[in-house]
């Protein structure tokens, strides 16, 4: 055994969550250049295959920086919905 299967994953939303999640609506209301979403936690989660730190996936990730506004928002979007998602499924019973 590695140790991971001892180790229960965390459910519902962290804390950086919904840092991230209050963030995206700030950034959907916003007429600036959105921002990049990264909080410097690089590490694709097996389960959903986003990133643990900032809901994107790799193409996302990698594509950030030729994106016009219209795409960053796009992506911030999908971040908000992953992440309303992910709240409401860890909320289901087991």
């Amino acid at each position: 055994m590695c140790g991971s299967e001892l180790t229960p994953k965390l459910q519902g939303l962290t804390p950086a969550d919904l840092r991230l999640q209050a963030q995206t609506k700030r950034v959907l209301q916003s007429n600036h250049a959105p921002p990049s979403p990264c909080i410097s936690i690089f590490r694709m989660s097996d389960d959903t295959t986003y990133c643990e730190g900032c809901w994107r996936t790799l193409d996302e990730i990698g594509g950030w920086g030729q994106r016009t506004a219209d795409d960053k928002r796009a992506v911030w979007q999908l971040i908000g919905e992953r992440l309303a998602a992910h709240a409401v499924a860890s909320a289901l019973p087991k």
